[in-house]
């Protein structure tokens, strides 16, 4: 999880957030979230709808202050210094609110009055790759074409930080592979910042460097997905008699099965789980590298175990 020793290792960090707490009234929609977003990755904020991972994002836009805690974008207070904190970053929300009479040429001229460097060859460029047709009105695109003249608006001043807020909810696999692989990996090589926030788990794995995982308003785990990843394993196993419950074993997750086999989602030491379950009585069939979404999901209902058992 993330902590105040990670915030001492990126001075520069474009994002940096403290202990913030936000309350809806009697609603915890954010409890103590603590993390650094380094500069030029794509950093994935992952979690259910009602996670918490919009009004996180909002914060950081300076459209919500903080009750509790510290926001830091580009070392400033974004409600404290929109001008300069907005001028920095480009959005683009779930929502894809842009002006429905206006046509996509018109809003590339729109956008330009209010960022200075506004790159019209850049914006044309982007047009063409996303085969948008600038004379068609905003009212008549797809829903993929909206999201795409949208992340237009937010990339064609080449923003030193991008936020895309559940971007390709709901459009078609081919719309999000556009976004996704050419557009935010493009902006995270050219050493600007990415911080992506999705639900859908198996697309933040094909493109994030680091990954916060964020539950009811907590952050689960945040660390490089490379890390996160080597450290869990899917491991199957298999019992000489059948078992009704598995056995219990520090560093497991979760287990899954029933009878003579069962799964253990382990997180830690491989040499002490395995002489564990060799005690257990149990024997290694196969081990895999567990997804993204088997680890959110062991986590997610390991905190629910324990609040029962508490």
């Amino acid at each position: 999880m993330a902590n105040r020793d990670q915030h001492a290792e990126a001075p520069d960090a474009p994002v940096v957030v403290r202990d913030l707490s936000r309350r809806f009234g009697r609603k915890t929609a954010l409890a103590g979230v603590s993390l650094t977003v380094p500069r030029g990755i794509v950093f994935g904020l992952v979690g259910e709808n009602g996670a918490g991972k919009t009004t996180l994002i909002k914060h950081l836009l300076g459209l919500l202050r903080a009750q509790i805690g510290e926001v830091r974008v580009f070392g400033m207070d974004p409600v404290a210094k929109p001008r300069q904190t907005l001028s920095r970053l480009g959005y683009l929300s779930e929502q894809r609110d842009l002006p429905e009479w206006m046509r996509v040429q018109a809003l590339a001229e729109h956008c330009r009055a209010f960022y200075p460097g506004w790159d019209p060859a850049y914006a044309a460029e982007l047009i063409a790759l996303f085969e948008l047709d600038p004379a068609a009105r905003i009212r008549t695109l797809s829903r993929g074409q909206r999201a795409k003249a949208g992340l237009m608006a937010a990339l064609a001043h080449r923003p030193e930080l991008l936020l895309l807020d559940e971007p390709s909810s709901g459009l078609d696999p081919v719309v999000r592979r556009d976004i996704l692989s050419a557009v935010i990996r493009t902006v995270a090589d050219e050493g600007r910042t990415v911080l992506f926030s999705s639900h859908l788990l198996d697309e933040v794995e094909r493109v994030a460097d680091t990954v916060a995982m964020i539950h009811h308003g907590k952050v689960l785990l945040c660390e490089p997905l490379d890390a996160l990843k080597e450290r869990h394993r899917a491991v199957v196993v298999a019992f000489p008699t059948p078992l009704d419950a598995p056995p219990s074993i520090d560093d497991v997750i979760a287990w899954q099965g029933s009878g003579r086999e069962w799964t253990a989602l382990s997180n830690g030491r491989p040499d002490a789980f395995r002489a564990a379950l060799t005690a257990a009585g149990g024997e290694v069939v196969s081990e895999t590298t567990p997804t993204l979404e088997d680890i959110f999901v062991a986590h997610v209902q390991a905190g629910r175990t324990a609040r029962k058992e508490g």
